[in-house]
């Protein structure tokens, strides 16, 4: 029987539920808030620092409950962060990150991007990546990149 009744709502939770327990697998715990404020922190700002055409392409790839936390509190009006530096990228993430000191964001980061990979197709992370500053782009798995 459906959880909720319409298949739709039923298949976005689950494949939300499987995208979640990927990144706890990444972030070696077993703890879904962790890894729920893990992804919620390194999707904004990374959306932030993304110009609005290329944040609205990586909202398209995303499963239907994680575009919605990727969206949440989004002014596509607003200019992208200009954060050319690792240091104020994970400053962001830190940011986003608060009531979760055990987490660092680096490690956050890290994991939610190797999600990505994994999940979304490869053009739409070459793209993302190809407009990213270089210090940012050592942020995504190896595969990812063309070093």
């Amino acid at each position: 029987m459906s959880a909720t009744g319409l298949h739709v709502f039923d298949q976005s939770t689950h494949e939300a539920n499987v995208w979640l327990k990927e990144l706890e697998n990444k972030l070696h715990t077993d703890d879904s808030h962790l890894a729920m404020a893990a992804l919620r922190a390194s999707l904004h700002a990374l959306r932030d620092r993304l110009g609005s055409d290329s944040a609205v392409h990586l909202g398209a790839q995303l499963p239907t409950l994680i575009r919605g936390i990727y969206y949440e509190g989004w002014r596509i009006a607003g200019a992208p962060s200009k954060e050319r530096h690792k240091s104020d990228f994970l400053d962001h993430v830190r940011a986003e990150l608060r009531g979760h000191s055990e987490l660092y964001p680096e490690r956050a980061v890290r994991a939610t991007f190797e999600l990505l990979w994994d999940k979304i197709d490869p053009g739409e992370v070459a793209k993302i990546i190809e407009v990213l500053p270089a210090e940012l782009r050592d942020l995504w798995p190896r595969l990812a990149r063309a070093d």
